[in-house]
């Protein structure tokens, strides 16, 4: 992004859509700037935009293609009450995904004892302390596709 003209953005949009539509929008700061891509499979379109009579223009257009998104999770499937649960979650990785255990009728957006993968694809959790049936779950948060499960793994808590 070195050649880029000062003010410009890079953006991911529908092919169809108009210069001022996009689903993602990031302020280059970087030589190797790094853009969330939708979590929806789909035909996309990367644009190189500048403000132009104060309103997006594109510059250059470039074809992006998403493909279906998944994960793995690993842990034991028992483990005690307030007792560390050792767990790996490896997936899309994005900022804001999270491998998070929770009741298994949770809403997908459910909090509970969670970790990031992005910045550790391991970690322990802290079992709760009511015993039963939980579920460990990888948690896709990206444009099109917040709070998108895409792996489950049950686990009792003793």
């Amino acid at each position: 992004m070195s050649n880029a003209p000062p003010g410009a953005r890079l953006a991911i949009a529908r092919p169809d859509d108009p210069a001022s539509k996009a689903i993602v929008v990031v302020e280059p700061k970087a030589t190797v700037p790094a853009l969330p891509t939708p979590g929806a499979v789909g035909h996309y379109e990367l644009r190189l935009t500048v403000e132009k009579d104060g309103a997006p223009a594109i510059l250059l257009r470039q074809p992006l293609a998403t493909t279906e998104p998944s994960a793995t999770l690993a842990a034991p499937g028992r483990v005690g009450r307030g007792q560390g649960l050792p767990v790996r979650g490896i997936g899309p990785n994005g900022e804001q995904d999270r491998v998070v255990l929770v009741r298994p009728d949770a809403p997908a957006d459910a909090e509970g004892p969670r970790f990031f993968p992005a910045e550790n694809v391991e970690a322990t959790l802290e079992a709760p302390d009511q015993p039963g049936r939980y579920e460990l779950r990888y948690v896709l948060h990206a444009p099109l596709a917040e709070h998108r499960i895409l792996a489950r793994r049950p686990v009792t808590v003793e």
